[in-house]
């Protein structure tokens, strides 16, 4: 959270607010020259598009130029298009896109706000899911719960330290994602409660293929990336051939746990998962998995998995072996003891604060049933038409037309871009808001200036947190840009659907709208003040619970008065749903399935590396890649590679070279960063580095940033959640040699006189 300041001239600036101990400097920057450099200053129209009508050089799509038209040509432009496009393919020919950053504020929540609009003008194709855990999201409610519950039931921080002896963290507990929570963070609490729990003698353990990716003391574990379901069901070996399981647990909590044994020990399939096989697979000593094992069924122990875990191919095996090893040790529902998939992940994650569902801007009803997982953006737009499968049913791609994306940057989250850049080349338009000249809405037909949480008033919230923000407006909106709110105001009105979508509100209005709903809906758990009193008062402080989170508190105690929402109504260690969908690759039960791309492939003779893409430590995801804060975390302009010494030296590299990344998907640039605190064999290049090709109008150019997504693989985690595998890559690195080329990120694109482009258009 921040604070303004003034100096003596009554200039402002961003600083950090006094009560939180450990303040994130991401964004502290917004208000300085490089940011604003880059806006978006007035609608803007592909020339090609406003010259030659929709569809018209899609090849063009970041490199032609913008023609700058006003606001009131813009609304009829786009209510036009639209209108076509609705009578002419019908609303399921129109993709509404949005990752919606949810720090921007609950009432101008890209997300609600997009949502909403294409809800009152007839409904839109919808993503499901999302790249964070989508594979989390599918096979959860299957196994235990919903990922939504389960992240907001985590045992809070301070019960772990009075209560728990060993915490096993597969893929670290990384505080460089800590510094986040959806809808904005107040005081960082993560640090602290980690320090807590040492100071009382908890032991930690880092499986991961990097050391850092714990702060502070802990044991490490290097581990090779993607093997961690071997690792597990090994762990699981030892439980059961020792008898150091809890059968009672597993016999009054759990479904399938006869299942489990039976492949544990090699009766299925003919191989056990002993020690020594998953030493093999993942590089981890046969001794030491054993000792592990043992000393997870002799303490209480917390075993905790990263969102990264199950960002893989077969990423849904992670998380049902975790929570099948969990239960095993039998601590599910206890306090220190149990499973979480998600410490480590967001700031809220542990947090002790009260749960309470914050103010929400109404969607509406869509009536278009088609959807498209996410992570399955490129296929759809490919291949309309073709059928696929998503948690048991099977499903028809839509023919997309139009994609309107309003909060979110595709060319950040995607997979392999340059074969995305083929993909975005197909519908007739796209629209996005944008507040920067991304790579988005470089790419983009038609690019409307969205204000920033700076120039607009808007609520802060996020459950358990432990407070709520009136976010008072700090200056006007840049030249021309305004709110989303106002963008989609202007367009419903020239489609004669202003009333369904504002419903006669100004945004101000629906402020206090949205607050007050919320003060009724949580006036038996909290007791708020009205709208004009929290707005002037500026800061609500929630009071903090007496009582502990402890996951599955309830359903330990009465697992019948409290079943779980599983089929069973119990944890599921064999789902006999997902056994009956028959997929080949997602069986009823947690099982090793070899990823497409791992260190254990014959695919290692071409590309010997396997790369990780991490979650940034100086902007939220691609955002505010452009400030002086993250552009100070890049060597000779481009995004870091972090190597392995040994693994520099077999190719002539040395720290702060610039080196080739590349496969047979695409090659990007970045610079070396060697540390024998990361296993040989694997590299690592933080994602969010805005996206940079040599050449837009090829599909495989050379990409000088250092994104990371032009070498990943896109291809779905299982027939079951269809969810991203961005963590299962391989790769070579080289020495770049011969002329660097320059970084353009950060150019602002090129920009047509408008009596010229406008003299030539159909359209005016």
């Amino acid at each position: 959270m921040h604070r303004i300041s003034r100096d003596a001239a009554g200039k402002p600036s961003l600083i950090a607010w006094e009560g939180d101990g450990n303040p994130s400097p991401i964004g502290l920057d917004q208000l300085s020259e490089e940011v604003q450099a880059l806006r978006v200053r007035r609608p803007s129209f592909r020339e090609s598009w406003l010259r030659e009508g929709a569809g018209a050089r899609r090849e063009r799509r970041g490199s032609d130029r913008f023609v700058e038209v006003p606001w009131d040509e813009a609304f009829e432009l786009v209510a036009g298009e639209l209108n076509r496009v609705i009578t002419t393919h019908g609303n399921n020919s129109i993709f509404g896109g949005s990752y919606g950053w949810g720090s921007a504020g609950r009432f101008h929540h890209a997300q609600s706000q997009i949502h909403r609009f294409l809800n009152a003008i007839g409904g839109y194709v919808k993503g499901r899911d999302s790249y964070s855990f989508g594979a989390g999201s599918v096979i959860m409610p299957h196994i235990a719960a919903p990922m939504e519950e389960l992240l907001d039931q985590h045992t809070d921080w301070n019960t772990l330290a009075a209560h728990n002896e060993l915490f096993v963290a597969f893929g670290g507990i990384p505080l460089r994602n800590t510094q986040m929570t959806a809808g904005g963070p107040s005081r960082h609490r993560v640090r602290e409660a980690l320090d807590q729990m040492r100071a009382r003698g908890v032991r930690f353990v880092n499986i991961s293929p990097l050391k850092q990716d714990i702060d502070g003391a802990a044991e490490w574990l290097p581990i090779r990336p993607g093997s961690d379901v071997a690792l597990i069901l090994a762990l699981l070996h030892v439980l059961i051939s020792e008898n150091l399981d809890d059968r009672k647990f597993l016999s009054r909590y759990c479904v399938g746990g006869e299942q489990v044994k039976r492949y544990v020990l090699g009766e299925k399939d003919g191989q056990s998962k002993t020690p020594e096989w998953a030493s093999a697979i993942t590089g981890v000593p046969a001794h030491r998995i054993i000792e592990l094992a043992r000393d997870m069924g002799r303490s209480l122990t917390m075993i905790n998995a990263s969102w990264s875990l199950q960002r893989q191919s077969h990423g849904e095996q992670a998380y049902w072996a975790i929570v099948t090893l969990a239960s095993h040790i039998g601590q599910i529902g206890q306090p220190g003891g149990g499973f979480g998939i998600g410490y480590g992940t967001l700031n809220s994650v542990g947090s002790s604060e009260l749960r309470l569902s914050g103010p929400r801007l109404s969607q509406g009803s869509n009536p278009v049933e088609q959807f498209i997982p996410v992570a399955r953006i490129a296929d759809a737009l490919l291949e309309p038409g073709a059928r696929f499968d998503y948690d048991g049913g099977t499903y028809e791609y839509p023919d997309i037309r139009l994609v309107y994306w309003a909060g979110g940057n595709p060319y950040h989250h995607h997979q392999d871009l340059n074969r995305f850049i083929s993909a975005w080349r197909k519908p007739e338009t796209i629209i996005v808001h944008e507040q920067f000249w991304t790579s988005s809405a470089k790419a983009a037909d038609i690019v409307l200036p969205a204000s920033t949480t700076l120039e607009r008033n808007d609520i802060g919230f996020a459950s358990r947190e432990g407070q709520m923000v009136a976010m008072r407006k700090l200056q006007e909106p840049l030249a021309d840009a305004k709110s989303d709110f106002d963008i989609f105001g202007g367009i419903t009105r020239c489609m004669g659907k202003e009333g369904e979508f504002t419903e006669g509100r100004t945004a101000e209005e629906w402020l206090e709208n949205i607050y007050e709903d919320f003060r009724q809906r949580n006036t038996t758990l909290v007791a708020l003040p009205g709208f004009c009193e929290f707005w002037e008062a500026g800061r609500l402080e929630i009071q903090t619970p007496n009582k502990p989170t402890i996951m599955f508190e309830r359903f330990r105690a009465d697992p019948e008065r409290h079943p779980l929402k599983t089929p069973s109504g119990r944890i599921e260690l064999y789902s006999e749903r997902i056994a009956s969908f028959g997929y080949d690759d997602c069986p009823g039960q947690a099982t090793w399935l070899e990823p497409l791309e791992w260190l254990g492939s014959q695919k290692t003779a071409r590309f010997p590396l396997h790369l990780l893409s991490q979650e940034p430590s100086r902007r939220l995801h691609s955002q505010l890649d452009h400030s002086p804060h993250s552009r100070s975390g890049k060597v000779m302009g481009r995004e870091p590679i972090l190597l392995n010494p040994k693994d520099a030296i077999a190719r002539g590299i040395a720290d702060g070279d610039v080196v080739r990344v590349f496969n047979d998907r695409g090659a990007c640039l970045a610079s070396a960063q060697l540390s024998g605190d990361l296993l040989d064999g694997v590299a690592i290049i933080a994602t969010g580095a805005w996206f940079d090709p040599t050449d837009w109008a090829l599909t495989n150019s050379l990409e000088k940033h250092g994104n990371p997504n032009v070498v990943t693989i896109d291809a779905p985690a299982s027939k079951l959640s269809q969810a991203t595998v961005a963590q299962s890559c391989l790769v070579d690195v080289e020495l770049f040699v011969g002329e660097l080329p320059a970084v353009t990120a950060f150019d602002l694109p090129k920009f047509a006189a408008e009596d010229t482009a406008r003299s030539k258009s159909p359209r005016v």
